[in-house]
């Protein structure tokens, strides 16, 4: 008898534990600085979108002119030219495929780029943006392109 009595009380304990203490108790405290703040917002999201609210006889604001096509990084080398640009760190099939046809297909090209290029080509590069400087393959580049083997080994790793 005193085992089921102490399996009871086990459980009510329990279930106090679990389920009744769930609830989360917030405690409103606001001065009067908080109240002038909420006023203020509320105000804001009441009022006329600034665009309404400015007069008619303004003149329209011209539209911007259009961005000027992307040109290709160079023209592209024919596949028997072409380099393994896979041997770039943080450069693998998806990113070689994608630099293809963009016309990058050689090391020389990768080492040549400057910063509006690298901007260009990374804009171009959907979810792997910011690659380009982070594993640096401009240097990466310059070396493979010069066939610095032992360079490219001693700065940046064996393949």
């Amino acid at each position: 008898m005193l085992l089921v009595i102490a399996l009871v009380i086990g459980m009510a304990v329990a279930w106090w534990i679990f389920a009744a203490n769930r609830t989360t108790r917030v405690a409103k405290e606001q001065s009067a600085e908080a109240d002038a703040l909420a006023l203020r917002n509320q105000a804001l999201i009441d009022a006329p979108p600034a665009a309404a609210a400015t007069p008619k006889t303004a003149a329209p604001e011209p539209a911007p002119a259009p961005a000027p096509p992307l040109a290709p990084a160079a023209p592209p080398v024919a596949a028997s030219g072409a380099d393994d640009l896979t041997l770039i760190k943080g450069l693998g099939p998806k990113l070689k495929a994608q630099l293809a046809v963009m016309g990058v297909t050689t090391f020389a090209q990768i080492a040549a780029w400057d910063d509006a290029e690298i901007d260009r080509v990374d804009a171009q590069m959907g979810r792997f943006q910011g690659r380009i400087r982070r594993d640096d393959w401009v240097a990466q580049a310059k070396l493979l392109a010069a066939g610095d083997s032992a360079g490219f080994a001693r700065q940046f790793g064996n393949r």
